[in-house]
């Protein structure tokens, strides 16, 4: 896979992608992730690339040209399936978005900053817009880097066991059941018993059953209704 990213602050997306797994898809060739700097497609020697929105109003608008131009020349390389837009106005992340996202090949995302971009980058470029949350950030750089996280680590390969990101929560609709490790005991602390029996078919069964309470206990708008 390879993801390309466009944002106006690089250096704030290179650090997430230097470290543990992400650095280690890198390593193995699993995926690329390529950050353009949009300021490169601006010709005039300040290189602007936001201006005033046409009337009136507080904050500054991202300019529609340097985008064209990037989108454009990436787009002439090669094939796209998603040309992305992080902004807390799209549609929320959610795991299966994640899951959808991870069989394409090439992705584009696109970071807003200010008050957002022209409104005709995402009539005419922008294939599928994202949030990660209700809330507003100063610019989508951490938002990408949490999608970027959420796809790459379901890649074939990413991690150790390929069965772990599939038992992760919200892949069945449910939160994840409780877990421990030894010492099976700590300060008079105990594991459930039914973990360390080793009849594995009920303990299947009762973390099935404790992914449900949780759930139910916690996020019952994850629980489809009869």
């Amino acid at each position: 896979m390879r993801i390309d990213i466009i944002t106006v602050i690089p250096d704030i997306l290179k650090s997430p992608f230097e470290a543990s797994i992400l650095e280690r898809a890198i390593k193995k060739g699993l995926v690329e992730i390529h950050l353009h700097n949009l300021r490169d497609y601006v010709s005039d020697n300040y290189k602007q690339i936001d201006d005033y929105q046409f009337g009136g109003g507080a904050g500054m608008v991202m300019m529609i040209e340097p985008i064209d131009k990037c989108i454009s020349k990436l787009k002439s390389e090669r094939e796209y399936q998603e040309v992305i837009y992080m902004t807390p106005d799209g549609e929320r992340l959610e795991q299966r978005t994640a899951n959808s996202l991870s069989l394409h090949e090439n992705l584009i995302i696109l970071c807003g900053h200010y008050k957002g971009v022209d409104q005709r980058v995402r009539d005419q470029f922008i294939t599928k817009e994202i949030s990660i949350g209700d809330y507003v950030l100063s610019g989508g750089e951490l938002g990408a880097a949490v999608l970027c996280d959420s796809i790459i680590r379901l890649i074939p390969g990413v991690l150790g066991n390929e069965t772990s990101a599939l038992t992760d929560s919200f892949q069945d609709d449910l939160l994840a059941p409780p877990v421990y490790t030894r010492p099976a005991e700590y300060k008079g602390w105990k594991v459930p018993e039914i973990l360390t029996s080793g009849n594995f078919p009920k303990i299947e069964a009762w973390r099935e059953d404790q992914a449900y309470k949780r759930t139910k206990a916690l996020r019952p708008d994850l629980l489809k209704e009869d």
